[in-house]
């Protein structure tokens, strides 16, 4: 049976995309020529803030001092579970060395990063999740400084939640700063921060673009778009739970898309039914979102076989992929391309987005086909040395100086021609190119 399209979506993650890329590129130029004073004027006139832009301890503890105990409590349960899992995927990273041949010894090294910047969405919601996500493993893997920006609200400044989970995930910079203009400052290194090795978090378009435009200057952790769910649900599915799934993540936004793939049309036509009711109940931003992602980007597709169904999933390479399915083993073992994979309906995107312990910040737009999400690997330099006996050089020498003349690099072939002339001076090698 052909894959079939109950609902098909009108627009894709790239429709409607603005280019924003000459303002992005012209703030990002202004702030490097002006420094800390051109920074702070886009900081007046975007965020609406011309207070403190480093956040002095005081106000650290004045923000910690706001915060109820119950969520100081949850804020640190779902630190504990992230930090835990990137010590985990810390200790998983081992240095090595192996004797390639007598006297030969190569192996690499994973060096942290000096410096990381953290973004932290401040604006509708209250991202702890995000600090909690990048400053964590940012700290795990060890990097020597962590610094952290946030929108600060008119007034009120950085939020006071986001400060306390900040504070106590480690960032040693925390900067009153949002947008382009906070990107920019941890990018070029001002309010006395080094300058940032890798640029990590989610944004909007704007903070995208800016890290997208800075990426080779400097690393970013991947080239991010609006959050994507996919389900894969049999007949053994609950289809309130499924739905209610779709649901919970088309309210990130109007453009944050939608999938299900359904093995069984009762489940299918139920979740599609199902859907819309669920919105509905929705407070009203939440509800304007999901009603226009799903409307725009929501789609069901019916398969008959779970492999139709891993060639569908794998093809779109979303965000997030839950299975809800017999046999998820099977599934665990021959699904390829996600950012991240939630098995069975005990688990569900939102336990991921805030605290079962893997990290949220997740590749969007297909790119789960060559990147995974953030991870203490991505704070991390994998690098390569070697080290070598005189002896060891009779052999490599005389292969480097042949393949380098082949090549017509005579600079590379003399560097192997004089270590063989100086430790074998009595001995003669071929050392021409061979075709």
């Amino acid at each position: 049976m052909a894959v079939r399209y109950l609902k098909k979506a009108e627009k894709t993650a790239a429709t409607g995309e603005q280019d924003v890329r000459a303002t992005v590129q012209a703030i990002l130029d202004d702030i490097e020529a002006g420094g800390e004073d051109t920074a702070r004027d886009y900081a007046a006139r975007f965020d609406k803030w011309d207070g403190e832009i480093v956040v002095s301890p005081e106000t650290r503890q004045a923000a910690a001092d706001k915060v109820s105990q119950q969520l100081k409590n949850d804020i640190r349960f779902a630190y504990d579970q992230v930090r835990r899992f990137a010590e985990a995927q810390k200790d998983a990273l081992r240095d090595t060395e192996i004797e390639l041949r007598p006297g030969l010894v190569a192996g690499h090294r994973n060096i942290p990063m000096a410096a990381a910047g953290c973004y932290v969405p401040g604006g509708r919601y209250s991202h702890v999740a995000s600090a909690i996500m990048s400053v964590t493993t940012a700290k795990v893997a060890g990097v020597d400084q962590v610094i952290a920006c946030s929108p600060p609200r008119p007034g009120d400044g950085v939020n006071p939640a986001i400060l306390y989970t900040l504070d106590l995930c480690g960032a040693d910079t925390i900067l009153a700063m949002g947008g382009v203009q906070g990107v920019a400052a941890m990018a070029f290194g001002l309010f006395g921060s080094a300058p940032a090795d890798i640029l990590v978090g989610p944004g909007n378009q704007f903070v995208a673009e800016a890290k997208r435009i800075l990426y080779g200057r400097v690393g970013i952790d991947m080239f991010a778009g609006p959050s994507e769910v996919m389900v894969i649900a049999d007949d053994t599915a609950d289809p309130e739970i499924v739905a209610w799934d779709l649901v919970g993540q088309a309210e990130h936004g109007y453009n944050s898309p939608a999938w299900l793939i359904a093995l069984d049309r009762g489940l299918a036509e139920e979740a599609l039914e199902l859907v819309p009711k669920f919105i509905a109940e929705l407070p009203e931003v939440n509800r304007t979102n999901a009603d226009a992602a799903w409307r725009d980007y929501g789609e069901v597709i019916l398969v008959e076989t779970r492999d139709e169904a891993v060639r569908v999933s794998d093809d779109y390479a979303s965000e997030h992929l839950e299975v809800h399915c017999a046999d998820l083993d099977w599934w665990l073992q021959t699904l390829r391309n996600y950012g991240s994979l939630f098995l069975g309906e005990e688990t569900t995107v939102a336990f991921g987005d805030k605290t079962s312990g893997p990290n949220h910040i997740l590749p969007t737009k297909g790119a789960a086909r060559y990147t995974g999400g953030l991870s203490v690997g991505k704070f991390m330099k994998t690098v390569t040395w070697q080290r070598m006996t005189r002896e060891a050089n009779r052999d490599i020498a005389q292969v480097t100086a042949r393949i380098s003349r082949l090549e017509g690099m005579e600079g590379h072939a003399k560097t192997a021609d004089v270590r063989l002339e100086k430790w074998f001076p009595d001995e003669r090698f071929d050392l021409t190119a061979v075709e």
